[in-house]
């Protein structure tokens, strides 16, 4: 099991920065996944941007150029780095942790953090 618990997020005027903390507890694998999903009012949940064991990374086009994803050496805190806020990105954000295991198949295990707000507005 993994837990994880996220910190950062609040108020922030529009064209500033915030960053996002993630913290993962109990038995991390190094090929897990890292990442970062958000969730507007009325929106689906969207994926903002992802770091792989191998230190890949993924991010939503809407956040390209703008949020930063990366990993502490220990693998068990990933952070997210936002610059250039738009109100648009006022959403809840949430940290993930997506496990693949081979065994007969393939598994896919998700563990989620509780959500942050960030609020972009003037």
């Amino acid at each position: 099991q993994v837990q994880l618990v996220e910190s950062g997020g609040g108020l922030v005027q529009p064209g500033g920065s915030v960053r996002l903390s993630c913290a993962a507890s109990g038995s991390m694998f190094p090929t897990d996944a890292m990442g970062w999903y958000r969730q507007a009012p009325g929106k689906q949940r969207e994926l903002v941007a992802r770091i792989r064991g191998g230190g890949s990374t993924t991010y939503a086009d809407s956040v390209k150029g703008r949020f930063t994803i990366t990993r502490d050496n220990a693998g068990k805190t990933v952070y997210l780095q936002m610059n250039s806020l738009k109100p648009e990105d006022t959403a809840v954000y949430y940290c993930n942790v997506l496990r693949v295991v081979y065994k007969t198949a393939r598994h896919e295990y998700d563990y989620w953090g509780q959500g942050t707000q960030v609020t972009v507005s003037s």
